[in-house]
């Protein structure tokens, strides 16, 4: 499976005590693919230093790297498709690598629901869970 993680889905799934560490740990155990770009590498690494500190960032980003299950790809197009510019980066991302969703809390993304074409499909992290789980 591929899947695309917001950017506040993973930030809130690197805490060892977190709830959601498990979203994490299941990245590292490569129970699932991720997509990403460089653009999303530049936004995780913005996020999660201003969050957490740069040093947590730059491990973050140094795993990603070095992932056998991570996809990197380069969108040649920009699809345009939610009104928040800067969550486009993810649906772009989607598209390219054909994941299956994109992990999201973010309301934003509700609308690619109405798109018949191309189709994206979100999750929040708690679908993820449980569709995780039975797998």
């Amino acid at each position: 499976m591929i899947l695309v993680i917001d950017t506040n889905c993973l930030l809130v799934s690197i805490p060892r005590l977190s709830k959601t560490r498990w979203l994490f740990d299941a990245l590292k155990a490569g129970t699932f693919q991720i997509g990403i770009t460089n653009e999303i590498i530049e936004e995780y690494d913005e996020v999660i230093g201003n969050f957490y500190s740069p040093t947590l960032a730059a491990n973050t980003i140094e795993l990603l790297l070095n992932l056998n299950n991570t996809i990197w790809v380069t969108p040649f197009y920009k699809w345009g498709l939610i009104k928040d510019q800067d969550d486009n980066k993810f649906v772009d991302c989607a598209i390219s690598c054909q994941a299956e969703y994109i992990v999201t809390h973010d309301r934003h993304f509700n609308i690619l629901e109405e798109i018949p074409f191309p189709k994206i499909r979100i999750l929040t992290m708690n679908k993820l869970h449980s569709l995780l789980a039975t797998r």
